[in-house]
Parts: C-alpha cells; sequence; structure tokens
C-alpha cells in the first residue's frame, strides 16, 4: 500500500522540490509552486460523493489540463476522481491506497513538468508536457 512517506520520497527525487505543511496537511511544491499535496474531504465534498467518498488519504495533483483530468478519471476511476470544487481546475483527486507505486511516480512527475518554469523543465524533461 502507498503512503505519504512514498509520496514524500517520489516528490522530494524531482528537481528543486521541497516539502511544507499547511493547515495540518502535507504539500510538495517546485519553486514554491505547489504541484501535488494531501488533500482531506471537506465536508461538501463528502455529501456530494455520497457513498463513494473515499476512507483514505486523498492527494490532489495539478494536470496540465481538464482533457488530462477527465482522461485520468475515465481511465481509472477507482483510482482518480473530482468534486464540483476543482470544476475548471486543472487538477485531479486521487485515492491514495489504490494508487500503484508506477502510478505515483508518473503522476508526480506530470504534475511537476505542469508546474515546474520553463527554464527548470528543460534542464531536467520528464517526458511530454
Amino acid at each position: 500500500m502507498t503512503g505519504l512517506d512514498d509520496v514524500a520520497q517520489v516528490c522530494l527525487a524531482l528537481p528543486e522540490t521541497t516539502e511544507v505543511t499547511s493547515r495540518g496537511s502535507r504539500q510538495w511544491r517546485v519553486r514554491d509552486k505547489l504541484f501535488l499535496w494531501e488533500r482531506p474531504l471537506r465536508p461538501r465534498d463528502l455529501e456530494e460523493l455520497g457513498n463513494a467518498a473515499p476512507t483514505g488519504t486523498v492527494l490532489g495533483a495539478r494536470v496540465p489540463d481538464e482533457g488530462a483530468k477527465a482522461a485520468l478519471i475515465a481511465e481509472d476511476p477507482e483510482v482518480y476522481f473530482t468534486t464540483h470544487h476543482f470544476d475548471g481546475y486543472p487538477a485531479v483527486l486521487c485515492r491514495l491506497d489504490r494508487l500503484d507505486a508506477q502510478a505515483l511516480t508518473e503522476l508526480a512527475a506530470e504534475a511537476w513538468a505542469c508546474r515546474a518554469p520553463r527554464r527548470l523543465l528543460a534542464e531536467h524533461p520528464i517526458g511530454p508536457r
């Protein structure tokens, strides 16, 4: 099972990444730009998701655009999901306990690439942007 320490290990291996804690939740940033974060579900989220609400740790991750978010959710709705709070925002939520190591690595790298400055990304290319 994947946990937050695994997330930290994957994220901190990416160039110029730092970990911070905000409101008791862990976040990973590249040059102070948030790309992956622990995202506890709020009461409105729980109400919206109903019985489908995950009980474990939820991560938020930046994605290139709404199309990428929709593709992840369509590809694996048991792992990826969203709420109305994220409508129009390039981020996807995921159930950490259902995310395998490879998927975590890919998600973190893509999220990092979405937020890294162009020059840093040019110095450290991580697949297509």
